[in-house]
């Protein structure tokens, strides 16, 4: 295995553990915490916003450094330091020392998004698939936190939750720095010979400033709503799935089991659409994507049982799916050496807004339930369908080149 995939391996298995670790007090807050404090489940989960906060907010000093200084040393506190404070967490016996734990969790998981982005699409031509695999890897991180953490609260204790990733994360960090270490004659060499900044022009796309400035004004809009329906859905489908599967859903496992089943499965719509949108234009595949979210979303207002279940499969395969299209644009119109901060940029905006995910949910369930909730999101869905219609038709966003008059 050349040193390109096993890089490939550690960053995808990266964003596995940073979409993990964030998500385990989603399923904990739900499923034990409310008993264990005696506190409702709105009480509960506002404890999880400063890192959702530093989640977003520490995006941007995290791309700066990596573009300054180290993609892959950047990477290597991300793994150290995230496992370090999810172990943090896991010794808390009170709500603020939670918070405190989920905040600097939040902190080091905010490395992941800018800097293992950039270094996926860096010297790739195409990079829907590349991207939908690595986003595949995040998705699973965010369907085995509900199922494990399900599991080990019912067999071991809630703590265990917070120290098995944490500790895994550990072993990652000291294993990529040994890594990278090891090949650092071979990145010295790719400098020396030119090789280096011939990677870094790959795939890059030159638009008129105009064009640039539309295109990136979209993508940001995007982000931030898709941000509220990315981070809404993923952090309260164990608590809807408890309530609305209450008839066969059990368990904290089973209700895990049934997170884990939907997340699991709607991640591969990311390969569908990576492989699209490296063949076919950006702007319809995102269309089509934004408007199915609408679709299932109103269906989704009142529903329970097992229709509840198989709409929430829709629902989460296009959620999922719209994952790589905005990173394929970045890539597509940014010069390397300022990858790693747009792609901050663009990631400050999407987990930011998970800031205000979280109290959103505990306002909307406290006060009119899940159904207002689906509401809102499928009214999300809808304003990117018409902001992604605004797209214009330039090589960036149809994948073709522009077509040339006739001589």
């Amino acid at each position: 295995m050349d040193r390109e995939r096993i890089n490939f391996f550690f960053l995808n298995m990266g964003h596995f553990l940073d979409h993990f670790c964030m998500l385990v007090f989603a399923t904990v807050a739900a499923l034990k915490l409310t008993t264990a404090w005696h506190m409702t489940y709105s009480e509960v989960i506002p404890y999880a916003t400063p890192g959702f906060v530093a989640f977003g907010v520490c995006a941007i000093p995290a791309g700066w450094l990596a573009d300054k200084w180290s993609r892959e040393g950047m990477m290597t506190i991300f793994f150290l330091g995230m496992g370090l404070s999810t172990l943090l967490t896991a010794l808390a016996n009170t709500p603020i020392e939670i918070g405190i734990g989920l905040f600097m969790t939040g902190v080091f998981a905010a490395i992941y998004h800018p800097v293992g982005i950039a270094m996926v699409v860096h010297g790739r031509e195409k990079t829907g698939v590349p991207l939908a695999i690595n986003g595949i890897f995040g998705n699973m991180g965010v369907a085995t936190a509900a199922l494990a953490t399900g599991y080990l609260i019912d067999t071991t204790g809630w703590r265990a939750a917070f120290v098995v990733p944490g500790a895994i994360a550990i072993v990652f960090g000291i294993a990529y720095a040994l890594f990278t270490h090891a090949g650092r004659h071979i990145r010295a060499a790719e400098i020396a010979s030119g090789a280096a900044a011939k990677k870094a022009a790959a795939g890059t796309i030159a638009l008129d400033r105009a064009t640039l400035v539309r295109v990136f004004s979209i993508i940001i809009f995007s982000t931030a709503v898709g941000g509220i329906i990315f981070h809404s859905t993923t952090f309260a489908l164990p608590k809807i799935f408890d309530e609305r599967l209450a008839s066969f859903a059990v368990s904290a496992t089973a209700v895990g089991g049934y997170a884990f089943l939907v997340f699991a499965t709607a991640a591969f719509a990311q390969l569908v659409v990576g492989y699209l949108i490296d063949r076919h234009s950006v702007r319809l595949v995102f269309a089509f994507v934004a408007g199915l979210q609408a679709i299932f979303f109103a269906i989704m207002i009142h529903l329970t049982g097992i229709a509840a279940l198989l709409v929430a499969f829709g629902f989460m395969l296009v959620v999922f799916g719209q994952i790589p299209i905005n990173d394929v644009l970045v890539g597509r119109i940014t010069r390397s050496e300022w990858r790693a901060r747009v792609y901050a940029v663009r990631y400050i905006v999407t987990l930011s807004v998970a800031a205000t995910a979280v109290p959103m949910i505990a306002a909307v369930h406290a006060y009119w339930g899940f159904a207002a909730l689906f509401v809102v999101m499928a009214a999300a869905a809808s304003l990117i369908f018409v902001a992604v219609l605004m797209l214009p038709r330039t090589q960036a966003v149809t994948g073709r080149p522009a077509t040339q008059p006739a001589e």
